[in-house]
């Protein structure tokens, strides 16, 4: 990376600038040495003026503001654990987009569904298909099946032969 371009390197631009300016040179001269606009020199003169030398520091810069709290976050999360259709959509699949309506309406926070599905993957939630059953499927018969016929059918089954090395 340029030094220029880090904030230490720009930092030591905007002391240098000072003090040539404080050792005679003009404004212009100094911009025209640095590479930079005349206004820029003026201004860093006139924070130098203001605050003294601190006002020359870097400043740290956080980045920007989180959209969700750290609760709402957990509560958005924990809506992938309910059926979609309690939140008021129609099928039990959540997709991206149904998660970033749902967090649109009762958060008003508007995420892309595209940047939506990288932050749960980031938080360890990837695309899930819910199992398919059919419709005509009896519970009662398939466990009655698997209590009363399937272990029949382990005790018919004949052992494996072993393999010959």
């Amino acid at each position: 990376m340029d030094e220029i371009a880090t904030r230490a390197g720009m930092e030591s631009r905007r002391r240098l600038a000072v003090a040539k300016v404080l050792g005679g040179w003009t404004q212009k001269d100094v911009a025209d040495f640095l590479g930079v606009h005349p206004v820029t020199v003026n201004a860093w003169m006139r924070a130098h003026r203001a605050a003294g030398a601190d006002a020359l520091a870097a400043k740290p810069h956080p980045g920007r503001k989180r959209f969700l709290t750290p609760e709402q976050e957990a509560e958005a999360l924990g809506w992938t654990a309910d059926k979609p259709t309690d939140h008021g959509f129609p099928t039990d699949l959540w997709t991206a987009r149904r998660l970033a309506d749902l967090i649109r309406r009762r958060f008003g926070v508007a995420f892309h569904p595209n940047y939506l599905r990288e932050w749960l993957t980031k938080r360890g939630h990837t695309p899930q298909v819910p199992a398919r059953k059919a419709k005509e499927r009896d519970e009662e018969a398939v466990l009655d099946w698997l209590r009363r016929q399937w272990p029949d059918l382990l005790k018919k089954r004949s052992p494996t032969p072993p393999t010959s090395s």
